[in-house]
């Protein structure tokens, strides 16, 4: 790769930078020598907890430990799986073993955030309306995509957006259980809506 020769422009800026900059200090602390086998502690009566601290003193894991998670935001299934279920429980088990046929379909996926939610809020209305208890709503997996910006990319933003977007009104009040499809009627990139009876 050639190196690019500064401009007139760059270079009266970066002048500007290192006028303004100060060296760092060392710091003239000495840092102390690790002597691992200097700390170790007396030897116990049990094998077990000899080994233990020596890894600890030699920073070596001692077996499996889960450390904390570092994902800000839980996957939007995991989040869906740990609410509670408000409908029957025996036509529950059978919606997730894909045995309830649903009775209206809509595909979201393609569709831009503007356009997906109006089409949303009326297929979910109008089936309620009709007296549709259970709908099928695909949005797609999502595709995995990279933009380079400094800001991550949601992978599958419908796939986030649609369990929001019942959860609130005016789709809230006719929607009462939200479930991922199961793999016969597409799993990860679909959603089963339960509607409440149309009184």
């Amino acid at each position: 790769m050639k190196r690019r020769r500064l401009t007139a422009e760059d270079q009266e800026l970066w002048d500007r930078v290192r006028a303004n900059t100060q060296a760092m200090q060392r710091s003239n602390l000495e840092v102390e020598r690790f002597d691992p086998d200097a700390s170790l502690p007396a030897p116990a009566d049990n094998p077990r907890s000899i080994r233990k601290a020596k890894s600890v003193l030699l920073g070596k894991p001692m077996g499996k430990s889960r450390g904390p998670s570092h994902d800000l935001a839980p996957a939007i299934h995991d989040h869906i799986r740990q609410t509670p279920v408000q409908m029957d429980q025996k036509s529950f088990g059978k919606l997730k073993r894909g045995k309830l046929r649903p009775e209206g379909k809509i595909d979201l996926h393609g569709m831009t955030l503007d356009r997906a939610h109006p089409a949303l809020l009326g297929f979910v209305m109008n089936a309620h309306a009709s007296g549709k208890r259970l709908i099928l709503v695909v949005t797609g997996k999502g595709k995995q995509r990279d933009e380079g910006g400094p800001i991550p990319v949601r992978h599958g933003v419908l796939r986030h957006q649609v369990p929001q977007w019942l959860a609130m009104q005016p789709l809230k009040s006719v929607v009462l259980q939200v479930a991922q499809a199961h793999v016969s009627h597409g799993g990860g990139g679909a959603y089963y809506v339960y509607l409440r009876r149309h009184r």
